[in-house]
């Protein structure tokens, strides 16, 4: 089966304040039929980029058997990460950056890599705000899951 993902992860400029998620799955049933799933959240004390990965990571873990995905992202913290092969650097030294200091979020990063394994994925980047449909409905629902006073999850730095 082949799975769209789209993402959005926001911590509303304050990775002390509320922050969210939005994530739009859209696959064809064997009959040809479209289906969409939204989902989205309300987080608090995290940062962009660690909202970012939770809103692949929700996606891909939202899927309950190996797909072909399709994700896509306005994050380069993300998508690049992949792209640029940043991952297998980062395991061959010891999750270590260029400047041998430790990767941030490899928490995040380890979760997303164990969802993503059962899968075929492909990563690709949307620039934020440029009118594509999709990633500007994941914005919405981000902005949204924001917004609410439901916290789903607390992200420590520590997890």
């Amino acid at each position: 089966m082949k799975v769209t993902i789209y993402t959005d992860g926001s911590a509303r400029g304050n990775p002390e304040g509320p922050g969210g998620y939005g994530v739009v799955l859209q696959y064809l049933d064997r009959a040809g039929v479209l289906h969409e799933r939204e989902l989205s959240g309300g987080f608090v004390k995290t940062t962009n980029n660690r909202m970012e990965l939770l809103a692949a990571i929700v996606g891909l873990e939202a899927l309950t058997r190996p797909c072909e995905v399709d994700l896509y992202s306005d994050s380069q913290y993300l998508v690049h990460a992949f792209t640029k092969q940043w991952i297998a650097g980062w395991e061959k030294n010891g999750w270590k950056n260029s400047k041998r200091e430790p990767v941030k979020n490899k928490d995040l990063w380890l979760r997303l890599l164990a969802a993503a394994k059962p899968h075929q994925v492909s990563y690709n980047w949307v620039k934020g705000h440029d009118g594509h449909p999709e990633n500007e409905r994941c914005d919405r629902l981000a902005t949204a899951a924001a917004d609410a006073d439901a916290s789903l999850l607390q992200i420590d730095e520590g997890i």
